[in-house]
């Protein structure tokens, strides 16, 4: 199952982007992230180290 950022809950810190080991979490150019779903890999790091839980699988 993928995963998805909730932008609204998304503070824009990064920490998915830092954690993720491919880079799927992009800038979205309004200070959030998302993910890119082709290039996830679905290991769960950025859901496991979202500080403020935005993350989570569909």
């Amino acid at each position: 199952m993928a995963y998805k950022i909730d932008t609204d809950a998304c503070v824009g810190c990064g920490t998915c982007a830092s954690t993720c080991p491919v880079g799927a979490p992009k800038e979205n150019g309004e200070g959030k992230y998302q993910i890119t779903a082709d290039e996830c890999v679905e290991c769960g790091a950025c859901a496991a180290n979202c500080p403020v839980g935005a993350i989570s699988q569909e």
